[in-house]
């Protein structure tokens, strides 16, 4: 049953032509803010990292305002799906010793590289993407997209990273035991120029965990999200994402909540 409230017809018009607060006016404006951030940043930024965002583009919110009103509007983050681990590592080819060790902390761009390669479904079939992550920078500085998974799909991968990047002798290029890794052709680039070569042991995916977590980070925030009719544009839908949003503008909290273009830069600014 409906309750009727005793309130004077003159108190409620003077209450529907109050002026708003400074504080609500304030509050709206952040909301709105977070809501266009969020959608900015492809809804797969928590409290912490949008904070960051927003802070960065000059707006005066504090951490609890965008926890409050990503609370009480429901503006949560696309939801995670679990990594498919595919490597193959059953064969007799050459295999590098693990050089790197799990031991992800670079002091510089072009320390030390990771290398992988993951797949994602179209209705005409399988694409096979082979990537390369610096270390330092976090920024995937080269990569290549085929609908077959061989060697020269990993050799093209690392010769885009090496254009890209030209990193001097001793770089390490660490991979997993993947057959296409062990191939004579990639062997032949990293001997060609004075690399340091680097496979993780034996199906331990751990030693191989930064291109791993990129993965994730694709598929969690982009090809979970999409229905790919053609591998056109699936190949087109990941390299923007690779290039101008990863690359270019996401930022990261390991970082310090910066892009990996942005640490990149920041660098060779202060080393020059």
């Amino acid at each position: 049953m409906c309750r009727v409230l005793s309130v004077k017809p003159s108190s409620y018009y003077d209450w529907l032509s109050r002026d708003l607060s400074d504080q609500q006016i304030h509050r709206n404006q952040c909301e709105l803010l977070v809501k266009v951030a969020h959608t900015e940043t492809k809804q797969c930024y928590g409290v912490d990292r949008l904070h960051a965002h927003l802070s960065a583009q000059g707006h005066d919110i504090s951490q609890y305002m965008v926890r409050s009103i990503k609370e009480e509007h429901g503006i949560k983050c696309r939801r995670h799906k679990r990594f498919k681990v595919t490597t193959d590592s059953n064969h007799n080819k050459l295999v590098y010793p693990n050089v790197l060790d799990q031991k992800f902390d670079a002091s510089r761009p072009n320390q030390a590289w990771v290398s992988d390669i993951t797949y994602i479904w179209t209705l005409e079939g399988w694409l096979y993407l082979a990537g390369v992550k610096d270390l330092y920078t976090k920024e995937l500085v080269g990569y290549a997209i085929n609908k077959r998974m061989t060697a020269d799909l990993v050799c093209r991968a690392l010769n885009m990273a090496i254009k890209n990047k030209g990193p001097s002798q001793g770089l390490t290029v660490h991979s997993d035991r993947g057959s296409q890794y062990c191939s004579h052709a990639y062997h032949n680039i990293i001997k060609q120029h004075h690399f340091k070569g680097s496979m993780s042991g034996k199906g331990n995916c751990y030693d191989n965990a930064p291109i791993e977590s990129f993965w994730g980070t694709l598929k969690n925030e982009l090809v979970y999200h999409q229905d790919y009719k053609t591998r056109f544009t699936a190949i087109t839908d990941i390299i923007r994402y690779i290039e101008l949003y990863y690359n270019q503008t996401r930022i990261q909290k390991g970082l310090g909540y910066k892009s990996p273009r942005q640490v990149w830069f920041d660098f060779y600014r202060h080393a020059a």
